[in-house]
This record gives C-alpha cells, structure tokens and sequence, in this order.
C-alpha cells in the first residue's frame, strides 16, 4: 500500500475545530454591538491562521479553516441561498441538566438559486495561509438538508408544485454554481455534511419520516439521485465526498443504527469519490455495509472519537481496519475522527490538548497501515 497524492488521504479529518476563546469572545461582542463585522473577520483570519499551523505541525495534508466562521456547519451556509429561509436552532435543557439542540426549521420559502459565491472569499483566504502541497478543503452542507427535516411541507408549493424534478434540479443546480466557483478559485477538495443518510439508519428518526410523508426506504434511493444530481454539475478534477453524521452537539448525538438501511443506495448508486463514515463506537454497527462499495471510491474510517478526551488504543485501531478489509479493499479505505470536534460554535467537551493528541495518533496509525 502507498500514500495517497489526491484527496482523501490516508489520515485526514472532518473540518471543524474547537474555537478559541479570544474568538468566541470577539463573537460576542459583535453580537453585542460593540465590534464590526470587518473587526471580526480579523479576529477568525487571526484564528485561521492559526488552526491552519495546528493542522500542518501534527502533520495533517488537508487543512480547512476549522469552520471558523460559522455558528453552526450547516445553518451558515444554506441560509445564503435564494428561496431559503432558516430559523435558528433552540437550545433545550433536559432534565439531567444537559442540553440538547432542537433541529432548526429550515423552510424554502421560493426558487432555489444560487444567489451569490458563498465560501470563495473564505477559501481563497484559506488558500492563502496553507504551505505548499497542502490541500486546502472546503465543507458545506448536504442538499438533502434542505428536505429531510421538513419533508414536503417544508417546501413552497408555489414555487414548487411538484418537486420532481424542478426542486432537485434547482438546488443541484445552485450547488453546481457554488462548487464552479471554488474551482474557479483554485479548490479542488469539497465535503458535504450530510446528517440525514445516517439519520435514516435510526429507527426513531425514520419514524419521523413517515410522520412527515415519505416512505425511509425510499428515500436513501431518492437521496442518492439528488446527490448524482449535483455530483454531475461539479468540475472535473475536483474530489468531492461525503461525511456522515449521526449529530454532534456538546458531545451529544442525535442517531443511532447500523448503515444497512442506507449502504446500497449511499456506496453503490451514489457517484461520489469518497465517504467518512463514522464507526467510533457501536452506535455504528458493523462494517458489513462497506461491501458494497465500488471501485475507484474510498471510504474513510472514523474510528477515533471526537466527543471524549480519552485516547484510542493504536493496536485496536489497525485490528479495526483489518475487519474493515474484509469488506471493502484495503486500498480503498482512510482514516479519520469520525466527526468535527465543533461542528457547531460550542465545541465538544474535550481539550485542545486532546484534540491534538488524537489528530497525530491518526497520523501515525496512518503511516504504519499503509506505510
């Protein structure tokens, strides 16, 4: 086995990065008033930068901006496109005294557009902050979030009488001008966050969904189509994967169940290069689903946790990867977190330190599997 010279590499990660607290501070008070928006731009540059070093000193060839950013990974991003309106997320405390985030609503209120560049200016800041032969990566939302949450309802009948095929083609086709436009300024690695394949895996989640109208075994079908959709309007050259998320708030999570409800339609008719499927723990199941993966497209392994501080076991990561082998060619497998350590501005409950720590362990677990 060798290294590999194109995204995904054999120890790469999800993206986002617990802020530090002179960012968080300056956040506040911008929502306070009491700093500009161009004032905050260069408090996350400065922050950037910084993450930007983290990254390449525990030896990482992918780098993003940690999500810097954004307030929440997906919110931030889809908001921006024409025809979509999204209320924010609610924080709710449960009794145990934890909290949990309630779903935001996101609604598409008219046509679908690609109203304006969305992370060109942030990438081609990344860009210019990364050594040579780094790739600099860009993460943003699934499609499929503009549907799943709220099914039909959830979107105009106006603007969209039917939704095969004009809504699918229409955001397919926004996503297509967006990913064009990272091209166009020198990007060629991508990663959409998709929460909702894995949510499908859960049984509670795929009751909501039949609550809502849709039938859970069709949409994993359905969703794979969109996905082709966009995947035909993206440039040649550039890789673009998948993460799959089974939620990530405070160290929380929303789903649970194993991938066989969805692998077919996620690794076999989905045209994607790559996917980062999480496995950290049993709310993953087995690896039995990767068998159908097809030639030519890697998943990656997210077999380190980013929700707690404690240190995987090197030698149980490799006896992983081998009993991944089994199913998918060994070739054809990364490694990775299984997710960000903040995919919202929160953070998980785990140190920086830690964060490093587990970072370089992928690294070197890396380095000695696939040598």
């Amino acid at each position: 086995m060798t290294a590999r010279t194109t995204p995904p590499f054999r120890a790469d990660h999800v993206g986002s990065f617990l802020r530090p607290k002179y960012l968080l501070d300056a956040r506040e008070q911008k929502a306070r008033g009491e700093i500009t928006a161009e004032q905050l731009r260069a408090v996350e540059d400065r922050a950037i930068s910084e993450i930007v070093k983290f990254q390449q000193d525990v030896g990482l060839q992918s780098i993003t901006d940690g999500e810097f950013r954004r307030t929440y990974f997906h919110i931030d991003f889809l908001e921006q496109l024409g025809g979509v309106h999204c209320d924010p997320p609610t924080l709710v405390r449960k009794p145990d005294g934890s909290e949990e985030l309630a779903p935001p609503v996101m609604r598409v209120t008219g046509k679908v557009t690609h109203a304006k560049s969305i992370q060109r200016a942030d990438f081609e800041y990344l860009k210019s902050q990364i050594a040579a032969g780094m790739t600099p990566k860009v993460t943003i939302p699934s499609p499929t979030m503009l549907h799943f949450r709220g099914g039909r309802a959830g979107i105009s009948r106006e603007a969209y009488p039917e939704l095969d095929p004009s809504f699918y083609d229409d955001v397919a086709q926004a996503y297509g001008e967006e990913l064009q436009s990272l091209y166009d300024a020198g990007c060629r690695y991508v990663q959409m966050d998709d929460t909702n394949m894995a949510y499908l895996c859960d049984e509670k989640m795929r009751e909501a969904a039949r609550q809502r109208g849709d039938d859970p075994n069709e949409l994993p079908h359905r969703y794979a189509g969109f996905i082709n959709k966009v995947v035909a309007r993206k440039p040649a050259g550039m890789t673009l994967a998948m993460h799959l998320c089974r939620g990530n708030f405070k160290s929380t999570h929303a789903a649970s169940g194993n991938y066989e409800p969805v692998a077919e339609a996620l690794l076999s008719e989905m045209n994607l290069d790559a996917y980062f499927m999480e496995y950290d723990d049993d709310r993953s199941g087995d690896f039995r689903p990767l068998r159908y993966i097809k030639p030519g497209k890697t998943v990656v392994l997210g077999l380190v946790t980013t929700k707690f501080g404690e240190m995987e076991n090197k030698d149980v990561l490799k006896r992983r990867i081998d009993e991944a082998a089994r199913y998918a060619p060994l070739d054809q497998l990364c490694l990775s977190p299984q997710c960000g350590f903040s995919s919202t501005v929160h953070g998980n409950n785990i140190a920086v330190e830690a964060q490093r720590s587990k970072l370089r362990l992928v690294v070197e677990t890396a380095a000695e599997v696939w040598r």
